[in-house]
């Protein structure tokens, strides 16, 4: 963690990369001077604005997906979440039930007002009232897997007296805010009353919640922070700047969560790097940029982030973490080919004022003719209003030859920057007490012509066991199920102190080598060293990972190791020796061969039944298993090449 610790009270017990720039700029007493009032604080137009004009009469095409499922769904039932779903979390550990239900309701009402702003049409005005008003008559705005009442009361439903502030309650309130923010004159006139609702409804439940409990463990006031304290006050801060009615409560809501928001930022290493994954990149460090956006906005410019160094390196975390296609580095609770409908244009947004035209390039690259029919209302509308997007041409990817982030020991190298042609390799260092966490300390990811090959599986549908004691049952979680040893019978240990040691990266015009020890990560006795190098040679290309170890002189042991690789793809073992991976999605295969040639080599298929791996992957993964004689010391290398 970055900042510097200050002897305020508990929001201000870091004052981090934010504060050190805007210093007293950001204090109470000056945002007060400077916050624009609540109608226009928000960075979008009433839905009678004429900005909103070129939406409607040229727009059509970036509101394709969504006037499709509008207009489909219009006159139907809504979802409607029920309290048995809502127990099952409680009492099979099932939470798909009852968030599909919630998540469908809030994207059809994100729909809904979509359609009212660019159509004005009352019938839509009418759909977007059923939705709020179901979302204000909602028992909780709280996911079951959140709600902190139930294990303490013995229940299995909410506590209405005492609403649960978390990601779900905070998304609400947000999409609250901007639904009144760009309707709010025509619910007046049609729906008179409801705004006073919604406000009351969004107090309760989510603003006074903030203000009252500091309590909350997603503040990281104990210092662990991770991806809920910017999400959830990235929204808090629209909902406080739209709906909080009392001046003083307003400037001091926004005071907290521009505190929640440093403090997230001061926890990241300087590269900007996260250690929960690419794919919780856009709702971590991604939630921070978009509340920066709408701080900015907020305080006419008083308060910009574009100088403040790790919000310029965290920007390149998505490119640097790029495979090739759909296919990115998956490290911790993330999926090797993710969903495309981010919001690609808020590092687009940062990387064009910053200046960084491989960011951008990157962004560009991924950016789709019209909005999705599933976006965040908050996030569809600085989509819809952002010109420098919607103009901006697509283009090939950077593709960077090679990166390595100390902050959470991972690098990234392809045989040729630019293009995916080739062998990329992905390699992990770190510790097992990571956010989102892997058993995967020393973990190494090979793709061939941007598909991965050798891979991490990723993970899968999450339930109560996902965040629970049981975590490590998941077999997805394992070492043993990642490309690590298996030392003696004994996989990584689970925390912090279990990591790699001795880390060094070297990137060379011809090579992209790291070295680490990765002992530590294992509980075995007598083990003194487990050196690992990973090297790709851009010249053959190979990807080369040779695993020397040592264990003590008096220490024995019969129980022989293992080398796991998990394979995607068609395997077969080649006729010269190793076995050759065909990818499923039409790269070229590679041989995976190792020395000495005589260890025995078992193959055993992992079927995926859970769908969020299987839409990844197919039916199966396929884990290589190198058995080690349980020598005193030894080397053995495996090498990856194309198979031409």
């Amino acid at each position: 963690m970055t900042g510097t610790r200050t002897g305020g009270g508990a929001a201000d017990s870091v004052r981090g990369p934010l504060l050190e720039v805007w210093e007293s700029a950001a204090s109470a007493e000056n945002l007060a001077r400077v916050l624009l009032p609540s109608d226009a604080a928000l960075p979008a137009p009433a839905a009678d604005n004429a900005l909103w004009a070129p939406i409607r009469d040229n727009g059509g095409d970036a509101m394709l997906a969504v006037r499709r499922r509008a207009e489909t769904e219009r006159g139907t039932p809504w979802p409607q979440p029920l309290a048995s779903q809502y127990a099952r979390f409680f009492r099979d550990g099932d939470r798909t039930g009852y968030e599909s239900q919630v998540f469908e309701r809030q994207d059809r009402l994100t729909r809904a007002v979509l359609m009212a702003v660019t159509t004005r049409q009352e019938t839509w005005l009418d759909e977007t009232v059923d939705g709020i008003l179901l979302l204000c008559e909602q028992s909780s705005w709280c996911w079951p897997a959140h709600e902190e009442s139930c294990p303490a009361r013995g229940t299995v439903l909410p506590d209405t007296d005492r609403p649960c502030l978390d990601l779900g309650a905070a998304d609400v309130a947000a999409q609250l805010a901007w639904a009144d923010q760009l309707l709010g004159t025509s619910l007046d006139e049609r729906f008179p009353g409801l705004r006073g609702r919604l406000r009351s409804e969004t107090r309760t439940r989510v603003l006074h919640p903030f203000l009252r409990r500091r309590d909350w463990h997603w503040l990281g006031l104990d210092g662990d922070v991770h991806n809920w304290c910017p999400w959830i006050c990235g929204n808090l801060l629209v909902a406080a700047l739209r709906l909080c009615e009392h001046d003083e409560e307003r400037v001091t809501l926004v005071s907290l969560a521009v505190a929640g928001i440093d403090r997230y930022l001061a926890a990241l290493p300087p590269d900007g790097s996260v250690d929960e994954g690419y794919e919780y990149w856009w709702n971590g460090a991604c939630r921070a940029l978009e509340a920066l956006d709408v701080l900015e906005h907020a305080t006419s410019g008083a308060l910009r982030a574009v100088d403040v160094p790790v919000v310029r390196e965290t920007v390149r975390f998505p490119h640097r973490m790029h495979l090739g296609g759909p296919w990115y580095v998956n490290f911790a609770d993330a999926r090797a080919r993710p969903p495309a409908d981010q919001p690609w244009h808020v590092p687009y947004r940062w990387a064009r004022r910053l200046g960084d035209r491989d960011a951008m390039r990157h962004a560009a690259s991924r950016r789709a003719a019209a909005i999705s029919a599933s976006a965040e209302l908050g996030r569809a509308v600085s989509e819809l209003l952002d010109p420098h997007w919607r103009e901006a041409e697509r283009s090939g990817p950077p593709l960077t030859s090679g990166v390595w982030l100390p902050g959470t020991q991972v690098g990234v190298a392809r045989s040729a920057a630019g293009t995916e042609l080739g062998l990329a390799v992905a390699v992990k260092g770190g510790h097992n007490g990571e956010h989102h966490n892997h058993n995967d300390v020393g973990s190494v990811i090979v793709a061939v012509d941007g598909v991965p090959v050798l891979v991490d599986a990723g993970r899968p549908t999450y339930t109560a066991q996902t965040f629970g004691p049981g975590r490590y049952g998941i077999w997805t979680m394992q070492s043993s199920w990642h490309n690590v040893p298996e030392v003696r019978g004994t996989p990584q240990g689970q925390g912090g102190e279990f990591r790699a040691r001795r880390v060094e990266a070297v990137e060379e015009p011809d090579r992209f080598t790291v070295r680490m020890d990765l002992a530590a990560a294992y509980p075995v006795p007598g083990l003194e060293r487990w050196r690992r190098t990973v090297e790709l040679d851009r010249g053959v290309p190979r990807v080369t990972v040779e695993d020397r170890w040592r264990f003590a002189a008096d220490e024995g042991g019969s129980v022989p190791s293992a080398l796991h690789f998990l394979l995607a793809g068609h395997v077969e073992r080649h006729a010269a020796g190793g076995v050759r991976v065909r990818a499923r999605a039409g790269s070229r295969p590679v041989l995976v061969t190792w020395r000495p040639q005589a260890l025995t080599a078992v193959l055993t298929p992992r079927a995926l039944e859970d769908p969020m791996l299987s839409a990844v992957w197919g039916e199966n993964l396929t884990r290589l298993a190198l058995v080690v004689p349980s020598t005193r010391r030894g080397v053995i290398d495996i090498r990856v090449e194309v198979d031409e």
